[in-house]
């Protein structure tokens, strides 16, 4: 099992749960971050941490961001890991309610 960040991030990309990460498995992109599954240890502190609730364990997925899954893995190969917080978007607070934002996902 690994967690997954879903559809919330995206246009917000808060970092609170960058600061608990044991393992320092999350990776900043332009809008939103993601997590390697190869480095997660599974150990969830970063779930109670996101103000979005944007982060599942894989088999929590809800089913219509299945998706962001695979994206994970995939971005995470890509994007620069993170392992400081810093302040969200500056729109993040008009976003973070707004669903369905993967067409919005910058890579």
């Amino acid at each position: 099992m690994t967690f997954v960040v879903t559809d919330a991030c995206v246009k917000c990309r808060y970092t609170d749960c960058v600061d608990v990460c044991p393992v320092d498995c999350f990776h900043e992109g332009a809008n939103f971050l993601a997590i390697d599954p190869e480095e997660c240890i599974d150990c969830a502190v970063c779930v109670p941490e996101c103000p979005v609730s944007a982060i599942f364990a894989d088999e929590d997925v809800p089913a219509d961001q299945q998706a962001f899954i695979k994206l994970n893995a995939e971005l995470a190969l890509m994007w620069p890991t993170i392992t400081k917080t810093h302040k969200p978007l500056p729109d993040a607070e008009d976003w973070k309610d707004v669903p369905n934002k993967l067409q919005f996902l910058e890579r």
